[in-house]
């Protein structure tokens, strides 16, 4: 079932970050992205609030960008676009979604955080996407998912993926939320094959996942009165 995706990754996860360090108060869109035959992703980005030689600055300093190329400045002369070409030290976060048979729709940077929209085929390209974050040392919060139903309609849903579903689940088969507990998260770890920070941050997001749902269930009852 096709399925779109809303993640948020810390800057520092991804590519350009230099760039929006060194220029805090811009605002940055990713227009679209194409991916070259050597798999290089090649995103069109608009950038506000710096000016163009500016941007052309921060660009050029950054380790990230292989090469870049001003196309448009909007005709109010406050934002231009670019195309970007990620060095290939950069690739391996994006190389996951595209190895997953993803799309990038649509991103943006706000407070520090990188905020994309991805599509996917199957709900398990978002899971097997996500667990390639994670083996990355990438931080990812699933901000919500969005499934194709049959009558075309599109329901909003927030869920947990299948890594997500299977840590927390053998958490609890084995006793970690027991009190006193049953197992550590360093023998759970081993126990699913994956390091102690992968299942730390994955029982993290999947707690948050399940305590939102509970928050917004209580508060669509208490609003029922």
């Amino acid at each position: 079932m096709t399925t779109i995706a809303e993640l948020a990754v810390p800057t520092e996860s991804f590519a350009l970050e230099p760039t929006i360090r060194s220029l805090p108060e811009f605002e940055l869109r990713v227009e679209s992205v194409v991916v070259d035959d050597s798999v290089r992703t090649a995103p069109l980005i608009w950038f506000a609030n710096a000016d163009a030689a500016t941007i052309e600055t921060a660009l050029a300093d950054d380790p990230t960008v292989a090469t870049f190329t001003r196309l448009l400045e909007r005709p109010d002369g406050e934002a231009w676009l670019f195309r970007i070409r990620y060095a290939d030290e950069a690739t391996p976060i994006c190389s996951a979604v595209y190895a997953n048979d993803g799309t990038v729709l649509e991103a943006e940077v706000a407070n520090g955080r990188w905020t994309v929209t991805l599509l996917f085929p199957h709900r398990e390209g978002v899971s097997q996407a996500v667990s390639d974050f994670e083996d990355r040392d990438a931080r990812v919060d699933i901000r919500r998912m969005v499934e194709a139903q049959e009558n075309e309609d599109l329901e909003m849903a927030t869920t947990l993926t299948d890594p997500q579903r299977e840590a927390i689940a053998e958490a609890y088969r084995h006793g970690y939320y027991d009190v006193p507990r049953e197992i550590s998260l360093e023998e759970l770890a081993d126990e699913l094959e994956i390091s102690h920070q992968a299942l730390s941050e994955r029982l993290r997001r999947a707690n948050r996942v399940l305590a939102g749902e509970q928050l917004d269930r209580s508060a669509g009852g208490l609003g029922g009165g």
